[in-house]
Order: C-alpha cells, then sequence, then structure tokens
C-alpha cells in the first residue's frame, strides 16, 4: 500500500524559507526570502489536509487549484503541479511573490484555523514556478491557428498582461499600448525589488513578445495617439489602465518642498534598479539618504516607501497611520518585515499640516478609534491637545490612488464611468457602454490587489473571445 504523502501536518511544524538577516538585507534591494530546497518543498506541501472544501482556493481571486498543486509536489511531480497552477493563474511566480497570502488563502487555511499553522502557500508557488522556468517548461504562446482578429491593450500593467496572454494564445492578433518606456506597469515601477525582483516581471514580458504580442511603449494615449485611432485599428480594444492619479493631502505648509507622492518616489528608486540615470536621485530630492523621512498611510504602497528609504540610507523612517496595527490595511507580514528593517510605527497617528520650506516637519495629533463607520471598522477621532511637530526632510505621501479622467483626457465623453471615476463595466464580462470596448483591473474596481487584476484580466479575455466570435459569425451569414 502506498504511502499517504499529505495530511503531515500533526508532526510537521509550518516552516517558511529562509529570510536574510534584517541588517544584511536592508543593505541592496534583492528580494529578502531564500528560495526553498526540494526536500522542503515536498515537506511543506505535505503539510496539506486535502480539505474537501478548500478554504484557500475559495478565497483566492483566481480560485487556484491550490489543493492539487501541492499534492503533486509533495508526490515530487512539478512540471504537473506547475501546469495545474497555470491553468488558472498567467503569472504565478509573481503572486507567490507579492499576493498578501496572510489575507488571502494561507489566512483561510483550515490547519491554521485548527492551530497547527498554515500551509505556506505562496512560497510552494513561488517555488514551483521558478523551477519551470529553470526547466523549460514555461512555453510562449503558439496558437494552433491564427486569426485575423486584433485587439488593443491599453495598459501594460497585470490586468492587460494577463489578457494579452489568454488572448494570443487563442490566435487573437494582440497590441499593447504603454505610456512608460518598459511594460510591466507597477509591477515593473511601482512593486520594490525586494518584494519583487524585476527579471521576473521582464522575462514575462519577453515570454509575451516570443509568442507575438505586440508593444507600443512611450505612447501616451489621448496625446501620442488617440483613443479613436486605437479603436479604428482594433476589431476590440481592453482599457487596463490601472489608477495613478495619487490621492493628495491638504492643510498648511502641504506645497513645501520636499512633500513627494509615493508613485514618484518608487518609480525613481526602480528606475535606479534597471540602471537609469535619475536626475531626482542625482539631485536629491527623490532620495532618502541621510534624511529624516515620514511616510504618511497604512498600505502596502505605505510599506514599499519605508522599506525603500531604509534601504537608501536614511536617518531615521517613520510611518504615520491614523488607526492602530490592527486595522490598518497593508499586509502584517510587510509591517513586520518593516519593524525588523528599523521602522517605527505611529500608530493612531494624523497629519494636520507640514512646517518649514523645504520640509522640516510633519505637525501631526494624536487620534483614538470611536464608533464603526459606514463600512464597519472604528473610525478614528482626534484627542483634542495632541498636536505635535514630527520632525522630517522628506514626506511622502502614500494615501492610495484614484483614477484618472479618461473621458477628458481621450476626449471620449460617451465613456461612461462610476461616481468614484472608474469606467463602468458589466460584472465578470468588463464590457463597457461603448460597442467592442471593455474595461479590467483598477481603472474598473478602484486601487485593488494585482491577483484581482489578473482575474479580470482572464474573464475579459474570455469575454473579447465570444463578441470576436460573434462577429465572425456575422459576417458569415
Amino acid at each position: 500500500m502506498a504511502k499517504q504523502p499529505m495530511l503531515k501536518f500533526v508532526n510537521l511544524p509550518r516552516d517558511m524559507p529562509k529570510k536574510r538577516d534584517a541588517s544584511v538585507r536592508k543593505q541592496d534591494f534583492d528580494e529578502i526570502y531564500a528560495e526553498f530546497a526540494d526536500a522542503k518543498a515536498k515537506e511543506q506541501s505535505s503539510r496539506c489536509s486535502q480539505c474537501g472544501v478548500p478554504y484557500c482556493q475559495t478565497h483566492c481571486p483566481l480560485h487556484n487549484n491550490i489543493p492539487d498543486w501541492l499534492k503533486l509536489t509533495a508526490e515530487g511531480r512539478l512540471e504537473e503541479a506547475y501546469l495545474v497552477s497555470q491553468a488558472t493563474n498567467t503569472f504565478p511566480e509573481i503572486c507567490g511573490r507579492i499576493c498578501p497570502q496572510d489575507r488571502l488563502c494561507e489566512g483561510n487555511c483550515v490547519i491554521e484555523q485548527s492551530g497547527h499553522g498554515t500551509v505556506t502557500i505562496g512560497s510552494v508557488e513561488k517555488y514551483i514556478t521558478d523551477t519551470a522556468w529553470e526547466k523549460g517548461w514555461v512555453k510562449p504562446a503558439a496558437p494552433k491557428q491564427e486569426r485575423d482578429q486584433s485587439v488593443g491593450i491599453i495598459g501594460a500593467g497585470p490586468g492587460g498582461l494577463a489578457a494579452a496572454d489568454r488572448l494570443r494564445r487563442a490566435g487573437v492578433q494582440v497590441t499593447v499600448y504603454d505610456r512608460y518606456d518598459r511594460a510591466g506597469g507597477l509591477l515593473t515601477y511601482g512593486i520594490p525589488g525586494f518584494k519583487l525582483e524585476k527579471h521576473v516581471v521582464m522575462r514575462r514580458i519577453e515570454q509575451l513578445e516570443a509568442g507575438g504580442v505586440e508593444f507600443v511603449l512611450n505612447c501616451n494615449v489621448g496625446e501620442d495617439l488617440s483613443f479613436d485611432a486605437i479603436r479604428g485599428k482594433h476589431d476590440a480594444v481592453l482599457i487596463a489602465t490601472g489608477v495613478y492619479k495619487s490621492r493628495d493631502l491638504g492643510g498648511p505648509g502641504s506645497g513645501a518642498e520636499g512633500i513627494v507622492r509615493a508613485l514618484d518616489y518608487l518609480t525613481a528608486s526602480n528606475r535606479e534598479s534597471f540602471g537609469d540615470e535619475v536626475e531626482e536621485l542625482e539631485n536629491g530630492s527623490l532620495s532618502a539618504k541621510g534624511k529624516r523621512v515620514v511616510v504618511i498611510g497604512g498600505g502596502d504602497t505605505a510599506m514599499d516607501c519605508v522599506r525603500t528609504a531604509i534601504r537608501q540610507g536614511a536617518e531615521s523612517v517613520k510611518c504615520l497611520y491614523r488607526r492602530d496595527r490592527a486595522n490598518m490595511p497593508g499586509s502584517q507580514r510587510e509591517v513586520q518585515n518593516a519593524e525588523e528593517e528599523g521602522v517605527v510605527f505611529e500608530w493612531l497617528t494624523a497629519p494636520k499640516g507640514f512646517v518649514g520650506e523645504p520640509v522640516e516637519g510633519v505637525l501631526a495629533q494624536r487620534m483614538r478609534l470611536g464608533a464603526p463607520d459606514a463600512t464597519g471598522r472604528q473610525a478614528p477621532e482626534l484627542i483634542d491637545g495632541s498636536d505635535y511637530v514630527e520632525p522630517a526632510d522628506l514626506v511622502i505621501k502614500a494615501l492610495g490612488f484614484e483614477p484618472e479622467d479618461l473621458p477628458k483626457l481621450w476626449g471620449v465623453d460617451e465613456l461612461e464611468v462610476t461616481r468614484w471615476g472608474t469606467i463602468k463595466a458589466e460584472f465578470t464580462s468588463g464590457q463597457t457602454a461603448l460597442e467592442g470596448v471593455y474595461a479590467v483591473g483598477d481603472i474598473v474596481r478602484g486601487a485593488s490587489l494585482v491577483v484581482w487584476a489578473i482575474r479580470d484580466g482572464r474573464d475579459t479575455a474570455d469575454a473579447i473571445l465570444g463578441y470576436l466570435d460573434g462577429a465572425t459569425a456575422i459576417a458569415a451569414e
């Protein structure tokens, strides 16, 4: 009788890949977690309880077949594990690195609820796909039959790229338009290398190009090329621009030199990692070196900023957030990593204004949590007389992102938007008010997770294929 390879969580403790010591890792932008060895990946996969109702899969936006590829990994059948993983996720090696597993799959693991410690799902997912790349199992699109229809995709972030891959594999001709000089969107310029090394993103771009996806870069739609021109060139258009307009923060002194936007700060740092010359880093305006840095915000972007500032050699780094640790939107794992690296968190603290020109400090005030708001979260309330000045030479605003006014920017008034400024699109299909025009990702749902953008891209690609098939049928009649 074959030995049972699974259900070993009773005897085997949870074990993550080794994390580089904070004193070492804060000196560079390399990823902080080591790779699993083959034996360790098998061992940790074997802890899965193979639930009849796998909550890990249910709570994954992509509904990845997690128990199946964990079992295959435990049995040493890695190529099959990769194929199962790739069947539902276009970029598993990226999700394995940057998904907040503590809030999604791992946070809903059944053995975690019973006190045994969750299966290390994200680390195994990363290991499976990194091994697949090394072994040459990851293949570019090679459609069995080419179609004469084409789709134009505006935006080369995760949503647009996931749709491009799925459409191209179905034989559709795909052109991706993007405003930046490199594809990848926030994967390339918004997420630091210590979470997602850039070669991981670039090899996916190269794979898409090898499969026949055309990229038109440095293309600002509405300026370099009109939306109508793109629409006229293709049988369908997919809008996947993401949301790049930073939420601002007013108050006295908010226009002072030394107060910068998170995306500008992260983009400059990521450009440097590519070897680009970045004037704002050379002149110091977007560099934290030797400065007292204050980051305002409590999401994952704020965590990226504080940890980048540490690596740039800041004198000190503090993060101000108006709620407490339990109520912050960012990953708890990232908070822990930041604290290990020397970041100080000032919980229940909100900015009221700024002092100095250039900036010399943040006028802050202490908060307390009151009654729950409309979302059910406790609303922060000011504590009278608690004002103080937090010294700062560089203040980074990481307050989230809002959509740009695309109908105005592109001169397309008939493109309907919601009251939040996001594009109004049908649920799952992504169909907008315009014939043959679809939208996915953050520009539809608001600032969200990469994994949701991938899910949207895949679903809408399928809807576009249905639309193209309908157009073909009509043309044949």
